[in-house]
């Protein structure tokens, strides 16, 4: 009995509060009306200067251009209830992908950093969704941003939807055609 009572106290003695960060706390602070947002900010997110637009084109036709300059990052996905651009497609996934400005170091014609000097820069991360994001038709990796350059065309999943990135300094008629 006494043996018993000894393994008993020996057990107790080595069960302690564990008092370190569980990241309960850090899960709960990325929610949005209760869904947990899979993706957060980088610390060097910016809301960009110039002027960004996306103008969607389905079956080669143009929709009304969306204005992606107001903030520093668009979660796009089909959860319509989190997302800031909706896709309707059923490929698209709920978190599909973000369009995040990021403030990077000015690099000149050479490829060299100039000193001191930043620039806010679209970038487009796939956020692990099941069935893509695409740059100029070719696949993106998912969990990697890609610098956006005017005149990129987005697809995301099998959509036939297309998004062209235009700035307010663009021609004003995007058009695919050479002959302009």
């Amino acid at each position: 009995r006494e043996e018993g009572e000894e393994v008993a106290r020996a057990e107790k003695a080595e069960i302690k509060a564990d008092f370190g960060l569980s990241g309960a706390l850090a899960s709960e602070t990325n929610t949005y009306k209760g869904v947990k947002i899979v993706y957060s900010q980088p610390p060097e997110a910016r809301k960009p200067l110039k002027k960004w637009r996306l103008y969607p084109f389905k079956n080669g036709e143009p929709l009304d251009h969306i204005n992606v300059s107001e903030l520093s990052a668009y979660l796009i996905g089909r959860h319509r209830g989190i997302v800031d651009l909706p896709i309707d497609h059923p490929s698209a996934s709920k978190q599909h992908a973000v369009l995040q400005y990021r403030q990077v170091p000015l690099v000149d014609s050479d490829g060299i950093a100039v000193p001191g000097r930043m620039v806010v820069k679209p970038y487009l991360i796939d956020l692990g969704s099941t069935n893509g994001t695409f740059i100029n038709d070719m696949k993106m990796q998912p969990t990697r941003y890609y610098e956006l350059l005017e005149r990129d065309v987005i697809k995301f999943g099998f959509s036939s939807r297309e998004y062209i990135l235009l700035n307010e300094q663009s021609v004003q008629s995007p058009s695919r055609d050479n002959d302009e």
